[in-house]
């Protein structure tokens, strides 16, 4: 692969403001790059990205191994690994804030609604692209309330027969039904209030009783 670079050195050098390590630079002009494609409804393509972002196709490829990775990294821009959940909390309350919070909060000034719909378009389209992003980014999101879920196991709260990434993937469901087969928003309330009411319903079944 040859080096091709649209941008001259003096432009690229002024891209990386003063005490920036090069290569976080680099890093961010190449997933800013992908991310306007994105948002554009473009086709992502190596030529593509080293035309918008100035980053050489060598130098990219030093940095993510295919196209299918650097998307995958380029869509969980915006997007932070949640924090452990503490074990004095309130199980129930603390896991529902979490994923109101992931669902809601965060996306509304860092994860815009139109990007979320357009990564669900993209991963559903390549399946390659959806297991990389799985792998890489959503499992790793998924750990602190996994992790939780386990606790309320040991602590004798939720039934020890559950699988807590089965467990997961029920809560979780419960939003992406809302947004990708209704068409809701989740900072609407009836829609929130639509999500708790079946987050109830898992939740009393995920309980010890008796």
């Amino acid at each position: 692969m040859s080096a091709v670079s649209t941008a001259p050195a003096t432009a690229r050098d002024a891209r990386r403001g003063p005490g920036r390590p090069r290569n976080d630079v680099i890093n961010d002009q190449v997933l800013t790059a992908v991310l306007e494609l994105i948002d554009d409804k473009e086709e992502v393509t190596a030529a593509r990205v080293v035309e918008r972002s100035g980053v050489s196709r060598a130098a990219l490829y030093r940095r993510w191994p295919s196209l299918t990775t650097l998307i995958a990294a380029a869509l969980d821009v915006g997007r932070e690994v949640p924090p452990t959940i503490p074990s004095d909390a309130g199980l129930r309350e603390a896991i529902f804030a979490m994923l109101f919070g992931a669902a809601t909060e965060a996306g509304v000034t860092d994860y815009p609604e139109e990007r979320f719909r357009q990564r669900i378009r993209l991963v559903m389209a390549d399946r390659d692209l959806q297991k990389a992003y799985w792998s890489s980014h959503v499992s790793r999101r998924r750990a602190p309330i996994e992790a939780a879920l386990r606790a309320g196991i040991g602590q004798g709260v939720l039934r020890t027969d559950l699988d807590a990434e089965a467990c997961f993937d029920l809560i979780a469901g419960v939003f992406y039904y809302q947004i990708v087969v209704r068409g809701e928003r989740l900072d609407d309330e009836p829609t929130r209030a639509r999500c708790r009411a079946a987050l109830d319903v898992a939740w009393r079944g995920m309980l010890v009783t008796g």
